[in-house]
C-alpha cells in the first residue's frame, strides 16, 4: 500500500514529471526539427519508425493534463522546455508560438496552484545544432546558455525550480558511446567530449539563470545500481567501472570539479584540451540535486579478453522486471540518495525527480489496471521515508510519468503513465495508480 502523504514531513512535496518531445506533439506549434525526428527516420533506429510527431497531443491538451496533475494532489509538476520549440534553427529568431505556449503553460499551472519544475533540455536537440556536431562541439555551452537567456527571460520568474539538463549520462555515454538514442553514435571520442560539454553547459546555463536572479537551480542525474555478477576481482572492477560512468561522474564533476580515475583511465585522452580549466563554471553553485533511479544492472568483465575499455559485460538479473526488462531493485535508491548525500551534495535537498516502471498488468487485459505500478511506487516511497528517517535531506519525490508518452527508441509500446493514453484518440484514463495517489497525497 501506498504510504500516506501524512506519513512524511509537512514540506515534503510529491510530483510528477514529462517531458517535452514525449507529450506534446512535435509538429504542431511551429517547431523545428530535432535529431529525434532525424533518428527516429533512419531504419533501425525506433521501433516501428515512430516519433514525437503527435505524442500526447499536449500542445492542444495541456489544461486537461495540468487537471489530472491537480486532480492527483501533486504538489509539484516537473515539465521540460523544448529548445527546437523556442528556436526552431537552435539559434536566431524565437518562434513566438512557443514562448506563448510554455508562457501559458506556467500560468495554468500556478492557477491550480501547482509549483512549476522546468527541465530545460530532456534530449531534443535541434537538427541544425547536431548538423555543426552537436554536444561533441564546445560551442554547444554557449548556444544552451543562449537558449536559456530567450525562454528563462520569458518564464524565469514565476517557476519554482528550475534545472538545465535531464539525465547527463543519456545525453552522452548511451547517446554517443551505446549508440542507443539520438544521435546515435558509436565513438569514444564523441562520448568524451559530449560527456564533459554537458556538464560545462550546464554551468554555463546554471550561471545564465543565476544572472537572471532566479533561484533554486538544480541538476538531474539518474542512477543505475551496479552488480558485480560474482565475487572475481575482474567483476568487482566491472561494477565499480560502470558505477563510476554512469553514477559518479556527473555528481562528481558538478559537486567536486573533479572526474573519478577509473573513467578518466578510458577518456582522458580524448577530452578536449584544457578540460581541467572548466571546472570553474561546471561548480557553479546549485540548490538541489535531482536523483532518477529505476533499476539495478549486474556487470562482469567483457567476454574478450583483448577489448578495449571499458571492458565489462551486462548481465541479466534474477529479480522481477518491468516491461523494460528492468529488474525492480528499490534498494538502489536507498543506496543513491545515502551515497549523494554523504559523499557529493551534504546538506543540499535532495529530490527523487523520476521514478516509475513501464507495467507489465496493465498490457494483459485492462489498460488501467496496474497494481504492479501501484507496488512498485509504495516500495520506492518506503525507501524514501527510511532514507529521511536516517537524517539523509530527501524533500520530493515525483513519479515517471504523468502520462503513457513516445518511450524514445521503444517508441509507443511501453507504458510509464499513471494515466493511460489511446494514441489513436488521445483520450486520457486515469489508471489506478493514479486513484491509489490521489487518496495517498489527500490532505487531512
Amino acid at each position: 500500500m501506498l504510504p500516506h502523504r501524512n506519513e512524511f514531513p509537512d514540506d515534503f512535496l510529491f510530483g510528477t514529471a514529462t517531458s517535452a518531445y514525449q507529450i506534446e506533439g512535435h509538429a504542431k506549434g511551429g517547431a523545428g526539427r530535432t535529431h529525434w525526428d532525424d533518428f527516429a527516420a533512419t531504419p533501425g533506429n525506433v521501433a516501428g519508425a515512430e516519433n514525437g510527431a503527435i505524442a500526447c497531443g499536449h500542445l492542444d491538451r495541456w489544461a486537461e493534463d495540468l487537471d489530472l496533475v491537480q486532480g492527483a494532489g501533486f504538489d509539484v509538476y516537473r515539465f521540460s522546455t523544448s529548445w527546437a520549440r523556442v528556436l526552431p534553427e537552435g539559434r536566431g529568431t524565437p518562434n513566438p508560438k512557443g514562448l506563448d505556449f510554455y508562457d501559458r503553460l506556467v500560468d495554468g499551472m500556478l492557477e491550480r496552484g501547482i509549483k512549476p519544475a522546468a527541465t530545460l533540455y530532456h534530449w531534443e536537440l535541434p537538427s541544425p545544432l547536431a548538423d555543426l556536431g552537436g554536444w561533441r562541439n564546445r560551442d554547444i555551452a554557449n548556444w544552451f546558455a543562449d537558449f536559456t537567456e530567450v525562454i528563462m527571460s520569458r518564464i524565469g520568474d514565476r517557476l519554482w525550480s528550475a534545472a538545465p539538463i535531464n539525465e547527463p549520462w543519456c545525453v552522452s555515454w548511451l547517446s554517443h558511446f551505446e549508440g542507443h538514442h539520438a544521435p546515435g553514435i558509436r565513438d569514444i571520442r564523441a562520448t568524451a567530449r559530449a560527456m564533459h560539454h554537458v556538464l560545462l553547459a550546464h554551468g554555463r546555463t546554471t550561471q545564465v539563470m543565476r544572472g537572471l536572479g532566479m533561484s533554486n537551480l538544480g541538476a538531474v542525474c539518474n542512477m543505475e545500481y551496479a552488480t558485480p555478477v560474482d565475487h572475481s576481482p575482474a567483476a568487482q572492477r566491472a561494477a565499480r567501472v560502470q558505477d563510476a560512468i554512469y553514477n559518479r561522474f556527473f555528481l562528481s564533476g558538478i559537486t567536486k570539479g573533479t572526474y573519478p580515475t577509473d573513467v578518466l583511465e578510458g577518456i582522458e585522452p580524448y577530452l578536449p584540451q584544457g578540460w581541467q580549466d572548466d571546472f570553474a563554471t561546471i561548480t557553479t553553485s546549485i540548490d538541489w540535486i535531482g536523483v532518477n533511479y529505476y533499476t539495478r544492472k549486474i556487470h562482469g568483465p567483457a567476454d574478450d579478453p583483448s577489448a578495449p575499455w571499458p571492458a565489462t559485460h551486462e548481465h541479466d538479473g534474477p529479480l522481477p522486471k518491468t516491461a523494460m526488462g528492468w529488474e525492480v531493485f528499490p534498494e538502489g535508491l536507498g543506496h543513491f540518495l545515502k551515497m549523494a548525500a554523504t559523499e557529493y551534495t551534504g546538506d543540499l535537498p535532495i529530490y527523487v525527480t523520476e521514478n516509475g516502471m513501464a507495467g507489465l498488468v496493465e498490457r494483459k487485459g485492462d489498460p488501467t489496471n496496474d497494481p504492479d505500478r501501484i507496488s512498485y511506487l509504495a516500495d520506492h516511497m518506503h525507501v524514501v521515508q527510511n532514507a529521511i528517517a536516517d537524517g539523509i535531506p530527501v524533500k520530493g519525490y515525483f513519479t515517471w510519468s504523468l502520462l503513457d508518452n513516445y518511450e524514445w527508441a521503444l517508441g509507443y509500446a511501453p507504458r510509464f503513465g499513471l494515466v493511460h493514453v489511446d494514441f489513436e484518440t488521445l483520450t486520457r484514463t486515469p489508471k489506478a495508480s493514479y486513484h491509489a495517489l490521489r487518496k495517498a497525497l489527500t490532505r487531512p
